[in-house]
């Protein structure tokens, strides 16, 4: 048994935020209280001065495993997750092999199974990601896919989307869409603008985004399916989600912490570091999408954990990859950059990283409610910390936030009663 005295308990599925201690027991929050210490328990976590809260869930993450194993691997990536505060992730299906096979998803399973947090598999919608035939999607729910995506690649074929959230709305599990249209895109990773003219590439402009989004909501709306808008990054596409979620869309969206913290100006600054899809864009965009976060519009905060190595991210811009590490700094960053800033409280901020994404996936957790899973995380929100290239626990470093101080620190991870993650 585990007790957690004095913290501050921040449960936004209850509306909690008061001074209680949890007693955790056989994987499971036994009682919320005031306890002495009088018992004998196998551990003591004086969390005084700081926010006991539920084990943070990040539904948008890559561990490149298998075949990509040089950027991250399962167990570095579910190490990154416990030191970010995370206790349940879903891995993306755009792996080597592709995740569209039975074979290939119950190896994940199983090896998940040693893992000391939560680690979930979303599966391929089409076979090979190549947008052309829909995989045995009733086989890979049954093998316990938490939900479908070709995150990575948009899905061209109007009529095979259609088709495949017809199906998802049968199985009543999520799909995830990347949205850009690869015909509007001159190159990835930078927003064409200003920053695009100066570096003399072609980049990506907002309405590759926006032309999708609007389509594939449209779709939601005759199919009834539950639809994620993974990493929205337009002013227009908040406005979109929002007119389609008025008509009464399964409709939801995320937003990753690069983009409500960061804009176009990176690129100019970190290079490669700060070249992602969808790319940054301009302030205004950044000030939408934190307002989408405030009004209800955007749903979830999900890091997009991007692992590449120190050689492809040192390639000229338009050879590098896209794509950024997160889990370490997301906490961090929403505390900074939206609760310090007074655009979201405390609770709002871990409604959007806890019980949302946990209900959207119909997940065991997200609350620290008596009986609940005992996932939690104990960090100290005035605490200033620096992002150090040699502090993560991700087997890579491609992060644009590396030198910035930030605040928010997280001293214990706890995930099935388990620390996982002590600083």
């Amino acid at each position: 048994m585990i007790l957690i005295k004095n913290g501050r308990v921040v449960d936004p599925a209850s509306g909690t935020d008061e001074a209680l201690d949890l007693l955790l027991e056989d994987g499971r929050i036994k009682a919320l209280g005031k306890f002495s210490r009088s018992e004998s328990y196998e551990q003591v976590i004086d969390a005084a001065g700081k926010i006991v809260a539920p084990g943070l869930v990040d539904i948008h993450v890559h561990f490149r495993d298998p075949g990509l194993t040089y950027k991250e691997d399962i167990v570095t990536g579910s190490a990154a997750a416990a030191a970010g505060g995370f206790t349940t992730v879903i891995c993306m299906a755009n792996t080597k092999p592709v995740v569209d096979s039975v074979d290939t998803l119950s190896d994940l399973r199983r090896r998940a199974e040693e893992l000391p947090v939560h680690v979930l598999n979303a599966a391929a919608v089409t076979k090979g990601l190549k947008g052309e035939e829909l995989t045995d999607m009733k086989a890979l729910r049954a093998a316990g896919a938490a939900g479908f995506t070709d995150d990575g690649i948009p899905i061209a074929s109007s009529a095979l989307l259609f088709e495949a959230m017809k199906m998802v709305q049968e199985l009543d599990v999520p799909i995830s869409l990347h949205e850009e249209d690869p015909a509007l895109i001159a190159s990835a990773g930078v927003n064409q603008g200003t920053v695009s003219r100066q570096l003399g590439v072609g980049g990506a402009p907002a309405l590759a985004e926006e032309s999708l989004i609007a389509r594939d909501c449209a779709l939601a709306l005759r199919t009834g399916a539950k639809v994620d808008i993974q990493h929205i990054s337009s002013g227009v596409s908040v406005d979109i989600v929002r007119s389609m979620k008025r008509l009464g869309g399964r409709i939801f969206a995320e937003v990753t912490p690069q983009h409500f913290s960061l804009t176009q100006q990176a690129v100019l600054e970190r290079g490669a570091l700060a070249k992602v899809n969808p790319p940054l864009r301009e302030e205004a965009d950044r000030y939408a999408l934190i307002q989408g976060l405030k009004d209800g519009t955007i749903d979830f905060i999900a890091t997009d954990h991007a692992p590449h190595s120190r050689e492809e991210k040192a390639k000229e811009l338009n050879q590098a990859p896209s794509g950024m590490i997160g889990l370490e700094t997301a906490l961090a960053l929403g505390i900074t950059n939206l609760v310090r800033k007074g655009h979201l409280t405390m609770l709002q901020l871990l409604e959007k990283m806890t019980v949302n994404p946990a209900r959207f996936y119909n997940l065991d957790c997200g609350t620290l409610k008596e009986g609940a899973a005992a996932d939690l995380v104990i960090f100290d929100e005035r605490e200033r910390w620096t992002v150090t290239e040699d502090g993560f626990r991700s087997k890579s470093c491609n992060s644009p936030f590396i030198g910035m101080e930030l605040y928010g620190k997280v001293h214990y991870t706890i995930c099935g009663g388990r620390v996982v993650y002590e600083a």
